[in-house]
């Protein structure tokens, strides 16, 4: 598998923390966080970031895997328009009508769902890597409803003041370990 950083390719912008009660970077992602295609819940983890630049109007969150046996790697969670007071979303945020803050909306991911969707590494495909990101933006995005994650990735790469990146694990076999 290709171990490129897919945000290399932007500008520098500051960087903040994201920690989770949920994930640990650099650890195999927890067996409830996985897709239930791979015998996890689909349950997001939480999440709670600090430290973000002056300016920041929005953040949005995105879950990406650049390992994903694709040349476009796979989204598994988009959200935007999360207010600058917010700096944590709660563990089960990105289920269907999870607790979202006023505001915030959530793009289909790769199955074409408005949720959270977990890790599931095909097998025989390696250790994938999960990058959990906020981006601190200096506006709120109008996005067409039924834009998906690259669009707002395309449009947040213009606006972003701050990145705050946590990176996870997960391999086809871990599930249950």
């Amino acid at each position: 598998m290709s171990q490129h950083d897919p945000y290399a390719i932007f500008p520098p912008v500051a960087t903040f923390e994201v920690t989770s009660a949920d994930v640990t970077a650099g650890a195999t992602v927890p067996t409830v966080h996985w897709g239930a295609g791979g015998g996890g819940e689909d349950v997001s983890p939480q999440l709670s970031w600090s430290g973000a630049p002056d300016g920041t109007a929005t953040f949005a969150v995105t879950v990406y895997d650049p390992d994903a046996p694709t040349a476009s790697g796979f989204w598994h969670w988009a959200i935007y328009n999360i207010p600058a007071s917010v700096t944590e979303l709660a563990q089960g945020a990105g289920a269907p009508g999870g607790h979202l803050p006023d505001g915030a909306r959530t793009l289909s991911n790769e199955l074409r769902t408005k949720q959270y969707i977990g890790p599931t590494p095909p097998e025989g495909t390696g250790r994938h890597r999960y990058f959990f990101v906020v981006h601190a933006l200096d506006t709120e995005l109008d996005l067409d409803p039924e834009a998906t994650p690259a669009i707002l990735g395309f449009n947040a790469g213009f606006h972003s003041l701050g990145r705050a990146i946590l990176v996870a694990t997960a391999e086809y076999g871990d599930i249950g370990s």
